[in-house]
């Protein structure tokens, strides 16, 4: 092998990804076939969750100065998002290139290996691994490894080489998303709905607004080439009456409300994440914040797999996981554009929408949603509000100082907190020595929660490298279960494990 995993696309998702391998401790080569970073910045944030996921491996200070909006909307419908604990809209006014070079940096310390101008254009799946055929600078080259991971985005070269289906809805109508410059717009931040159609504005910096155009009755097309500055001006004139003409854009781009979904995330040895495994309309600024999150599920199970101690199914658990909030995603993002493009036919809707947003567990639902904090995996035993979910994040006393639920998951390991109530002194006793032989993949912290009632009365967490709990025990004294849990998500006991 030339390296345990390759990464088509060097974007969030496939340099999250990046990043997440190394943690596990596998060979990463990942390759892009843009020479350079474009410098353009379709996304212009993240949601919580993707910002918790940051977080937990300590890649929030890179960002800098982050501004966290408590407001948000659901098809152009505002609200308030903090009515649910820890949740915001997100991240604001964080471009996708500042993102996109944040998690270069850090997968590139890590040791990935990123191969720029290197294009995929064939792979072969065998019983050993995938042998990928490439474009590069210096001719056709060969890498061959274990697995390769599609996250070369909504037009994916991997999705279709290897066969994967994308089942969906095609588009109905293409919209225009630019930076344009010098054309003195007054903000139009959440929509501006006329006769003719769509228009949103939000300044960007001085004399740069982000504009996106939605044009009633414009068919979908199958574009080659993104759509030049002036057909985008025509568009806006048509729509508000009035004209943008004389000022110009930094970069112009075209979407659609197509909705796809890859049937499954794993073909052999051949994987699927962020937009080359799901696309749908931007609404709320997901599709980058999913994306991410798919890394942070599949890095450390595929780590493991490379490694050789996944217990049975962890890998495909990758799929079961994440293909459903896929799905909820596609829907939440479909309810929103039937709300938001349609014409007076929609009315009704928004109307009925903006009510019942009158009702807090109707704003706790869709903040829910949009978040992404509403994600729960089925773990094992559901019984305790806090398995399958999140791991919250909290401040934590222990004996060698302050902490938090984050930071304990910077190295990229399980971690089992056990909860001592009365002091971060204490000891883990018996969940010690149950986790004893799962040392390397599971840390143990013995710690005391700033909040007393933060965890629900539990006396201890399995957490999955992924910040998920995996099992909650209810006495600091009682393993009961903890076996089970540490088999289920990793494996058997060191030198126990079967050969890869």
């Amino acid at each position: 092998m030339d390296t345990d995993v390759i990464i088509v696309g060097a974007g969030p998702t496939g340099l999250m990804l990046a990043g997440e391998l190394r943690l596990g401790g596998v060979r990463v080569v990942v390759t892009e076939r843009l020479a350079e970073p474009t410098g353009q910045s379709r996304g212009l944030g993240f949601t919580a969750r993707a910002m918790e996921i940051f977080d937990q491996r300590g890649l929030l200070p890179r960002f800098g100065a982050l501004e966290k909006s408590p407001l948000g909307h659901f098809g152009g419908v505002q609200f308030d998002y903090t009515v649910l604990e820890d949740s915001h809209f997100g991240a604001r006014g964080v471009p996708q290139s500042q993102t996109e070079a944040v998690l270069e940096e850090w997968s590139v310390e890590l040791g990935a290996d990123l191969r720029r101008g290197w294009e995929l254009q064939a792979l072969a799946d065998g019983e050993d691994g995938v042998l990928a055929t490439l474009d590069t600078p210096d001719g056709v080259q060969q890498l061959r490894a274990a697995y390769l991971v599609g996250c070369d985005g909504g037009h994916s070269t991997v999705r279709r080489a290897a066969g994967f289906d994308f089942p969906g809805t095609p588009a109905t109508r293409d919209m225009y998303l630019a930076d344009v410059v010098g054309c003195g717009l007054r903000p139009r931040f959440l929509g501006e709905r006329l006769p003719n159609g769509m228009v949103m504005a939000a300044p960007l910096k001085e004399n740069v607004d982000r504009i996106i155009v939605c044009e009633h009755g414009t068919p979908a097309g199958d574009r080659a080439e993104a759509p030049d500055f002036e057909e985008v001006a025509d568009a806006w004139q048509r729509i508000t009456g009035e004209s943008i003409h004389g000022g110009g854009a930094d970069w112009v781009s075209s979407f659609s409300d197509a909705t796809r979904q890859a049937s499954e995330y794993r073909r052999g040895h051949v994987l699927l994440a962020g937009d080359a495994a799901h696309i749908h309309l931007p609404a709320g600024g997901q599709g980058l914040s999913t994306g991410v999150q798919d890394a942070a599920n599949l890095g450390w199970k595929l780590a493991a797999a490379v490694q050789g101690w996944a217990p049975a199914g962890l890998l495909d658990s990758y799929h079961s996981e994440r293909h459903a909030v896929g799905a909820r995603l596609l829907m939440n993002t479909r309810a929103q554009g039937t709300v938001f493009l349609g014409g007076e036919e929609s009315d009704p809707l928004r109307q009925l929408l903006t009510e019942l947003l009158a009702y807090d567990d109707v704003k706790r639902h869709l903040s829910g949603i949009v978040s992404g904090l509403d994600i729960r995996y089925e773990v094992g035993d559901p019984e305790h509000a806090l398995s399958g979910r999140r791991i919250p994040p909290r401040g934590l006393r222990t004996a060698l100082g302050p902490t938090s639920t984050t930071e304990l998951l910077h190295s990229g390991q399980g971690v089992l907190l056990v909860l001592d109530q009365d002091g971060p002194a204490g000891t883990a006793g018996g969940l010690s020595a149950a986790a004893e032989s799962w040392k390397g993949r599971v840390a143990v912290t013995v710690a005391a929660p700033e909040d007393p009632g933060a965890f629900g009365g539990a006396a201890a967490l399995l957490v999955r490298p992924d910040g998920y709990v995996a099992w909650v025990g209810d006495r600091p004294d009682d393993p009961a279960g903890l076996d089970d849990a540490l088999h289920r998500w990793f494996g058997a006991p060191a030198g126990l494990e079967p050969t890869p």
